[in-house]
């Protein structure tokens, strides 16, 4: 592997500590609504599914989280986090 893609590696995975680090707050938070709580568990399944490669689960993630940025009961605090998830994890390519 060469040194740039070994650091394109590391940057991704990363980013990827950094999703799952900000859905696990708002899994772990009673604050936030259950509907949107069970969506940020199910992203967090499908990024730790290691038998897809990173920037599939990652765009599986992404594709789970856009479903429930529209709902009205989301606090904005959590709109602003799952947005900041989206952000990291859109950047990862295979």
């Amino acid at each position: 592997m060469s040194p740039k893609s070994q650091k394109s590696t590391n940057e991704d995975q990363k980013k990827i500590e950094r999703g799952l680090f900000i859905l696990e707050e708002i899994s772990k938070s009673h604050i936030i609504p259950r509907n949107i709580r069970r969506t940020a568990d199910s992203a967090i399944e499908s990024i730790k599914d290691s038998s897809l490669s990173p920037g599939v689960r990652s765009a599986n993630a992404v594709s789970i989280l856009e479903g429930i940025l529209h709902d009205p009961n989301m606090p904005p605090f959590a709109r602003v986090k799952i947005w900041t998830a989206i952000g990291d994890l859109e950047t990862i390519r295979d």
